[in-house]
């Protein structure tokens, strides 16, 4: 059975939101002859933003596979797939912000980092122990849930204060 886990909504919602805040003005204060261009950016952009906050991690019994965008792609983010008898350890490693992130560690000695932004993500550690049998005690999410809640708030008090101040 393929089970797909996809980024969670309150990092999508935190990344679409502030790019939003951050350039729904530039249309609005550009000079006349640079808000059509203004426009067609700020569109292009809010489709680049939408498409690459679409990555996915798909699991079945044999394997597990993560999967990104052409766009995603193009900045740099591949596709992988592991089979699960492939996985010799899940390493742990620190970050400078003081949280830990994971990797699988295969036969061939590559490393593949978990993804700690999925939805349904205690079922994804235990699809991980089922089929790896390796611990998962002490897996969390990469930063807490309520830095993405805080930050998609911020953003459309942002957007709300930016439609008064342009209204006003």
């Amino acid at each position: 059975m393929i089970e797909k886990f996809k980024t969670l909504f309150s990092v999508k919602s935190s990344l679409i939101s502030l790019y939003l805040a951050l350039t729904i003005p530039m249309p609005f204060i550009s000079i006349e002859e640079l808000k059509f261009p203004a426009i067609i950016i700020f569109t292009l952009g809010l489709y680049l933003i939408i498409n690459i906050t679409n990555d996915y991690v798909e699991t079945c019994n044999d394997k597990i596979s993560y999967k990104t965008s052409f766009i995603s792609k193009y900045f740099g983010r591949k596709n992988w797939e592991i089979l699960w008898k492939d996985i010799v350890l899940i390493k742990s490693l620190p970050t400078s912000q003081g949280s830990m992130v994971y990797y699988f560690n295969t036969k061939n000695g590559d490393n593949f980092l978990i993804p700690q932004r999925v939805e349904n993500y205690e079922k994804f550690l235990l699809t991980i122990h089922k089929n790896t049998k390796f611990s998962i005690d002490g897996m969390s999410y990469l930063s807490p849930l309520w830095t993405y809640k805080l930050l998609t708030f911020l953003s459309i008090l942002m957007i709300i204060w930016e439609l008064f101040a342009y209204l006003g």
